[in-house]
């Protein structure tokens, strides 16, 4: 205790070579660490982990986003004629526009609700399983929830604007 890292590593590397026959000439075949190395290796794999999963997450998010867009696309067509007789009876761009976004936000939400449901329970799974000590955080369902409901939004909009911009005789006269 008190003594110098550097000078206890030149030590015991001088110990090992001498305890291993290894003469002036010849590369180490052990490796003398420190906790400090170690941490700092720690802390870059842990980053690198975190960055791996982000981008994974990030996919996710735009493949589920692209998901909302196509369902919303197809139900925009299927109901062609529907929005057209809305329009043609007094409903404003502005309440299409509100309808489809409400649509595409409810099916984030029920996703968003699925996917913590998920999540928390694969998270106590595999606590139990590795014995590990998992803790999900209000403050994680909270962020996972807002993220969820906002791609549902954000890719709802083109589909709701398309069915907005419909004009309402062709709309109707759609097969």
């Amino acid at each position: 205790e008190g003594a110098s890292t550097d000078r206890v590593r030149r030590e015991i590397t001088r110990l090992m070579r001498a305890r291993r026959h290894l003469s002036t000439t010849q590369d180490d075949n052990f490796n003398v660490m420190d906790m400090k190395e170690i941490a700092s290796m720690l802390s870059g794999t842990t980053s690198m982990m975190t960055m791996l999963l982000g981008a994974v997450a990030a996919v996710s998010l735009l493949v589920g986003g692209i998901g909302i867009m196509n369902i919303m696309l197809v139900s925009v067509t299927e109901r062609t004629r529907e929005i057209g007789v809305r329009r043609a009876i007094g409903a404003r761009q502005a309440d299409i526009i509100r309808q489809f976004l409400t649509e595409a936000v409810l099916i984030s939400i029920v996703g968003g609700l699925i996917g913590i449901a998920f999540g928390f329970s694969l998270s106590r799974i595999i606590a139990a399983a590795a014995g590990w000590s998992t803790e999900v955080t209000t403050g994680s369902i909270g962020v996972a929830f807002g993220v969820s409901v906002s791609i549902g939004l954000l890719f709802g909009i083109y589909p709701a604007v398309q069915a907005a911009k419909l004009d309402p005789i062709e709309a109707i006269r759609y097969e």
